[in-house]
Order: C-alpha cells, then sequence, then structure tokens
C-alpha cells in the first residue's frame, strides 16, 4: 500500500509541471489525496469492510470534491489534475499510467448490479469535463477531448472530440512518431469544407444542363427582376395602395 502511495506522488511530480517537490505534493494536492483515500478505501472494501470503505470514500469526496467508489478498479501510475468534480463508478475499470482532468465523469446508464460502468486501457489521457459512460472499452493510448461525452467503445491509438463523442484521428500502432501523428491528424471543418469544393463542379454542370433543358423548351430560366424596394412599391406588393 505505501509503496503505492509513494508511486502515485511520484507520478504527479513527473505529470504536473507545477509539482516542485514531495512534500508540497502529498500536503497540498487533492487528486493525490483523493487516490490516497481511494487506495485505503479499496483494501477495506476487498477485506468485506464494506461500510467503512464506503464510509471513507464519502469522507474523502468531501475533502477533496473528488469522488472514486472503492470497488473501481484502478492500476498504477493514475494521475488525476486539479481534481474537483471527478466521478468513477463502481464498476468503472482503469488501466496503467492514465491521466485525467477535473470534471471527467466515468459513469453508468444501468439501474441493474452488472457492469455499467466504462473500462479505461493503458495510456489513456481524459480531457477536463469529458463524460464516458456505459460499460465501453476505451482503447489504449487514446486521447479524449474535454468536453466529449463517449458513449460508443473506442478503438486503441485514437484521439475523440465532440457530443456525442466521435474518432477524429485513428492511428494504427505504437511506432508512429507522434510529430507524424500531428501532422496527419484531420480537421474536421477543413475535411467539410473540401467536400464542398469536390462537389461544386458537377452542380455546376447540373445548373448549366438544366438551363439548356429549359432554354430548348421555350421557358426563360433567368430570375424575374426584383421589385424596386420604393415607398409606392412596398403599398402595392403589400395591398395597401389606395386605388
Amino acid at each position: 500500500m505505501l509503496r503505492l502511495i509513494k508511486e502515485d506522488v511520484r507520478v504527479a511530480l513527473e505529470k504536473d509541471p507545477a509539482a516542485r517537490n514531495f512534500l508540497e505534493v502529498v500536503i497540498l494536492y487533492p487528486g493525490v489525496h483523493a487516490l490516497i483515500g481511494y487506495r485505503l478505501a479499496h483494501g477495506l472494501w476487498n477485506l468485506g469492510f464494506k461500510f467503512l470503505a464506503r464510509a471513507l470514500s464519502q469522507f474523502s469526496r468531501w475533502i477533496t470534491g473528488i469522488e472514486i467508489h472503492p470497488a473501481a478498479k484502478i492500476g498504477h501510475r493514475f494521475f488525476i489534475d486539479h481534481g474537483m468534480g471527478v466521478v468513477i463508478g463502481e464498476t468503472a475499470e482503469v488501466g496503467d499510467n492514465v491521466f485525467i482532468y477535473q470534471g471527467v465523469t466515468l459513469g453508468g446508464f444501468a439501474t441493474k448490479k452488472v457492469k455499467r460502468h466504462p473500462t479505461i486501457a493503458n495510456d489513456v489521457v481524459i480531457g477536463a469535463g469529458a463524460k464516458v459512460l456505459g460499460p465501453i472499452h476505451v482503447g489504449r493510448n487514446t486521447k479524449i477531448g474535454s468536453g466529449s461525452v463517449v458513449l460508443q467503445d473506442v478503438p486503441e491509438y485514437s484521439t475523440v472530440i465532440g457530443v456525442p463523442g466521435r474518432v477524429v484521428f485513428s492511428g494504427i500502432s505504437s511506432d508512429m512518431e507522434d510529430n507524424e501523428g500531428l501532422e496527419s491528424f484531420p480537421d474536421p471543418v477543413a475535411r467539410a469544407i473540401e467536400c464542398m469544393l469536390d462537389s461544386l463542379p458537377r452542380m455546376e454542370k447540373e445548373i448549366r444542363q438544366l438551363k439548356e433543358t429549359l432554354g430548348q423548351k421555350g421557358i426563360d430560366p433567368a430570375p424575374a427582376k426584383p421589385v424596386a424596394m420604393d415607398p409606392s412599391n412596398i403599398k402595392r406588393v403589400s395591398g395597401q395602395s389606395k386605388s
């Protein structure tokens, strides 16, 4: 247990550039406090002291603003940055080297005693305010953007954004360098504009053919001239002119 707690503190020192020393992290970091409380409560839960485990979990929630159910399974090198508002449900499973920010929810929908919370694989980063809901699986080395709502399984080496969450980038292996990943990261807005530009020549051709067909049938395809917007015309169009 002490080894795990020391590891949690060292991870905070590694992952938070604002952390200055071991003592500061132990005394001032609510994410570390919540994790220490969870480690103790989880041990009590596994020993069968479920009420005491829940009581310790609730006390930790009052102190830190972070709620971690003692039955949840959390691996090594887990770090919660800032932490306020984080909720991790009873059947949630979190792998090793996972990094989450404030406001993250690993929640569920079901009201029955079944697996109803997500499983987070190793080396996942979850942005502030993201909601990962249901008994879904988030693959390793995945990044979930801030404010995303993830409701379906996510493949490994993916980037997820939006509501509902959608995969905007998916790598195939850890062999891909970070720079290559950034260069190949697609911009959804740019992709939409590119699709529109690709369809413009086809639309122009169809409009031209339609005009030719109308012209052959003696129909003038030119739009009617707009009515000049002077006061007399406005009254005439609105039916308010005097006879």
